[in-house]
């Protein structure tokens, strides 16, 4: 959100292909939530034999469930079937103030500055960076990854590619939009994001990963898709991850949607869970801060969902303890995303 913001001032300011099938929905089964923490503020770069970063055997190893862990802004700790865990847009290190901490200065609201136990960034099997602006590529977290983990498999959008390319990663795949990757047994499709800059420039981006039994999770920080490209080719999600509510500018400019965008997203992938990202809740300081507000709220879109699409389950997460959805093993017929385009590597 606040990336979008920055990039709307001018630089006088800021000088100081894929096809599914569509099948049934597959049915919820009840939630739980742990309550071992992930915090985090910083990553440790030494392990020890008896270090966290050994992969724990939890329930979320199961074919029919996945494990979401919300680290504030636009992270996640994601684990998936089979124990695969995606590290997603983490803020790890530090506050979010692209470089110009007088004019914006963002802290998390809910997670201790305390080191990380399990460390989430040396739990990943897999990096996943959305868009090329610091509130989801961050420098400071992502420098300190890449020295200690120069291995860790990256999937990003090109746009990101001036921050990575200069990073010691090994293994960065860009996808465009409809492109696809896999990564073990996990497959990684493009989706479009907004376009954070003039009309003609390439989207960001949203992301369909699809683990186990084709268990599938859509994430999009800004609640902006391209409905067409869902729709031609009836793209599914078990789980889907986006904002709900609503954060504008003045004169109802959107930074990011949610309310009757959200639902509509909903109604095009047919989750079984939503699961809303509060990616504007911090605590923030500078000129820019007091600029945007916020309209609607999540019990608001829970209505409008309800009456959209009845049987999908709203689970809110809590910022840094893991959160376990699990599906009615008897259904074994599940979404199926596969890609028809190439993606990119460096």
């Amino acid at each position: 959100m606040a990336g979008l913001l920055l990039r709307l001032l001018p630089p006088s300011i800021l000088s100081g292909g894929a096809t599914s099938t569509s099948t049934p929905r597959r049915r919820p089964a009840p939630i739980h939530h742990t309550t071992t923490r992930i915090t985090s503020s910083s990553i440790n770069a030494t392990q020890s034999s008896s270090s966290s970063t050994t992969p724990a055997t939890t329930s979320a190893s199961s074919p029919a469930a996945v494990k979401l862990t919300y680290l504030q802004f636009n992270g996640w700790l994601w684990e998936l079937p089979g124990g695969f865990r995606v590290l997603v847009d983490p803020i790890l290190v530090g506050n979010l103030d692209f470089g110009i901490p007088w004019l914006f200065d963002a802290a998390k609201k809910t997670l201790p500055n305390s080191h990380p136990q399990p460390d989430a960034g040396l739990l990943a099997d897999l990096l996943l960076i959305t868009q090329s602006l610091d509130d989801h590529c961050h420098l400071r977290t992502l420098t300190q990854l890449a020295a200690i983990r120069p291995g860790l498999p990256v999937v990003a959008t090109p746009n990101a590619r001036p921050i990575l390319s200069a990073l010691p990663f090994t293994h960065v795949t860009y996808l465009e939009p409809g492109q696809s990757t896999t990564a073990a047994a996990v497959t990684v499709l493009a989706t479009a994001g907004p376009v954070l800059g003039p009309p003609w420039q390439r989207p960001e981006n949203g992301y369909i990963v699809t683990a186990g039994k084709n268990t599938s999770v859509y994430y999009e920080p800004h609640c902006v898709y391209d409905a067409g490209f869902l729709r031609d080719r009836a793209l599914r999600a078990d789980v889907l991850i986006t904002p709900v509510v609503k954060q504008l500018l003045p004169a109802d400019f959107t930074l990011v949607s949610g309310q009757e965008d959200a639902v509509e997203l909903a109604r095009l992938l047919r989750p079984s869970y939503v699961v809303p990202m509060s990616n504007g809740e911090f605590d923030a300081k500078g000129l820019l801060a007091a600029l945007v507000s916020t309209r609607g709220t999540i019990q608001a879109f829970r209505a409008m969902l309800a009456d959209a699409l009845p049987d999908a389950k709203v689970v809110e997460p809590t910022p840094g303890v893991p959160l376990h959805l699990r599906f009615d093993d008897n259904d074994n017929d599940n979404n199926n995303n596969s890609s028809t385009s190439s993606s990119s590597s460096s």
